[in-house]
């Protein structure tokens, strides 16, 4: 189990779901977020989640931090697009004939979030990637 930067989200029987600053084991801080995904930040503009085997599983996306101004269209990038704040704990369900649609984040409102105590926002998406057996 992994977490990067100050926090990480754990959970046992005696405590339940939280974030905190050491691995539940170890009780090290969490590593660093590593540069290279950093520097991926503010390249993520308007793109379609398309390089899995199969599509019929949903992408879901957890944000965390500052919120985002999420943009999402259709399944082409000609497509009218809509504008959504997506605070900190908000979950986005890409599944069905959204699956394909072209989505991204448009900005970030700094100071919206205490979770990260530098500011800024990240995502925890999570995806099947090959199908299933």
């Amino acid at each position: 189990m992994t977490n990067c930067g100050p926090l990480g989200w754990v959970t046992d029987k005696e405590r339940g779901y939280r974030y905190q600053p050491t691995h539940p084991v170890m009780g090290r801080p969490w590593p660093p977020m590593p540069q290279m995904l950093i520097d991926l930040w503010p390249k993520m503009g308007l793109h379609q989640d398309k390089d899995e085997e199969d599509f019929a599983a949903p992408v879901l996306s957890v944000s965390l931090g500052d919120t985002g101004i999420f943009r999402v269209g259709g399944r082409s990038r000609k497509d009218p697009t809509e504008k959504l704040e997506l605070k900190s704990g908000d979950v986005v369900v890409l599944g069905g004939l959204d699956r394909l649609a072209y989505h991204g984040i448009d900005r970030i409102v700094p100071g919206t979030s205490d979770l990260i105590a530098e500011g800024g926002r990240f995502s925890l998406t999570l995806r099947r990637v090959t199908k299933p057996k």
